[in-house]
């Protein structure tokens, strides 16, 4: 079977359901075939609460996108936020039994397993697991235990958890709209792929993607993935704020964000204002910018000042943790006005746009490159990261065969390995793998089909 070329990101948001197809061009650079957008109206702070609406938003996003690619959808890499993920620290160690060996990806297994069996609240169950640093018979600060020596493994991991039954009803709203979930990603780990450089998670950077129902926050520290939370305030709560103390309908006071909105009140003149037409001959109605800049910032303030607590939470404050060297804005609400000034104000450290052209040709049209679209492009680099991984693996296979079959007698340096539990099977590779989620997508697609 030949390997697939390109890979589609499924972005389920509260306020959007965006389907993006693209592949990798001869630089390697991402170039975006096609997007389809439809407005979502069966998700709430990034869970689903209406199956049937998410169903046909999904496959109205996906027949705009299959209409502009000429491509057929089979199989999506879906992300995954909303209010019941949450995050913990967890601290494990294995004792090996034979410490005259070198350490191997079995015992890096082993010990992810051992997390996997800790007691979440009910309903709640593990997504993943995010090696961080490991320590080797006390020796701290190591990256890379594989090929050392040692009899105590231990390391930290940062816990991914979330609530079973809303994870699953993603599951059955991709598998009804006849598509195939190859791949569950966390929404901010894949923004954070589209919009931040290496550079960047060496320094130390917050990443706050601002959505329409929730707001996603992942801290990076050296490359890795320090603390993740999400907030359930987005976008929307500033449209509702709008059209509360304005006294407009919904319609009009999105419009008013996106035309006029700023985060700063300061910019406004007292006397600029701005007429909305009145409901059925009723007479226009007349805000002034400086009222409209005051609602939004208030709000702003809140969002920002929450996500703040969240990276104290993560220890920036405390004199001991290495601070963070900034902050970057992504997601739909990072495009209103001032915020990247505001956003400075609150957590004091520099911040910028986060655009996601990172990784995207230079020829890609400015729709693609909008923060808006910050997480369905990670989604696309996720699954084309998982197509090239099941290609090399196919090709080592293959290879395998034909020195077999060539008579070649040199034995494998890979011992057999015993038949996987249920529970190893629930385990990702804690580096370079199919993506963070790859065998929540088998979990999920067991589970669909027994309950057909």
């Amino acid at each position: 079977m030949e390997p697939q070329e390109f890979a589609v990101g499924l972005d389920i948001g509260t306020t959007k359901i965006v389907a993006m197809i693209g592949r990798k061009n001869e630089y390697g650079k991402l170039e975006i075939l096609g997007v389809g957008r439809s407005k979502s109206l069966g998700v709430h702070r990034g869970v689903v609460n209406n199956i049937t609406q998410t169903i046909t938003s999904i496959q109205q996003a996906v027949s705009q996108a299959e209409a502009v690619s000429g491509i057929q959808i089979k199989d999506v890499t879906v992300g995954i936020a909303g209010q019941h993920i949450r995050s913990l620290q967890h601290s494990d160690y294995i004792t090996r039994g034979d410490s005259e060996t070198v350490i191997n990806q079995d015992d890096i297994t082993k010990l992810c397993n051992q997390v996997f069996k800790l007691v979440m609240l009910p309903g709640e169950e593990i997504i993943h697991v995010l090696p961080q640093e490991y320590k080797i018979d006390g020796q701290s600060e190591i990256k890379e235990p594989i090929g050392m020596y040692g009899g105590r493994l231990e390391a930290n991991f940062h816990v991914v958890v979330g609530q079973v039954a809303s994870i699953r009803n993603i599951g059955r709203c991709v598998k009804s709209a006849d598509l195939e979930l190859s791949d569950i990603t966390l929404e901010p780990l894949a923004s954070a792929d589209a919009v931040l450089s290496q550079e960047e998670k060496e320094a130390g950077v917050a990443l706050i993607d601002i959505g329409g129902g929730t707001t996603d926050l992942a801290i990076f520290k050296d490359g890795i993935i320090r603390h993740t939370a999400v907030i359930p305030q987005g976008g929307n709560i500033i449209t509702q704020d709008i059209k509360e103390g304005c006294s407009i309908i919904e319609k009009q006071a999105e419009l008013l964000k996106t035309k006029f909105g700023s985060a700063w009140p300061g910019e406004n003149k007292e006397n600029e204002i701005v007429s909305i037409p009145g409901l059925r001959g009723r007479e226009p109605k007349e805000i002034t910018l400086k009222n409209l800049s005051k609602i939004i910032h208030a709000r702003v303030i809140e969002i920002l000042e929450t996500v703040f607590v969240e990276i104290k939470n993560y220890g920036h404050d405390e004199p001991k943790k290495q601070l963070i060297a900034g902050v970057v804005l992504t997601g739909g609400g990072s495009q209103l006005k001032h915020i990247k000034q505001l956003a400075e104000y609150v957590t004091g450290m520099p911040s910028r746009i986060g655009y996601p052209n990172e990784h995207l040709a230079g020829d890609s049209d400015t729709e693609s490159t909008s923060p808006l679209f910050a997480t369905a492009v990670g989604l696309v680099l996720k699954g084309l990261e998982a197509n090239e991984f099941h290609t090399a693996k196919s090709q080592q296979k293959e290879a395998a065969v034909s020195n077999a079959n060539a008579g070649n007698n040199t034995p494998v340096e890979e011992k057999p390995k015993a038949p996987e539990t249920e529970e190893q099977q629930t385990v990702t590779q804690p580096r370079k793998s199919k993506g963070i989620f790859e065998n929540w997508a088998n979990k999920f697609k067991d589970f669909l089909d027994k309950a057909e």
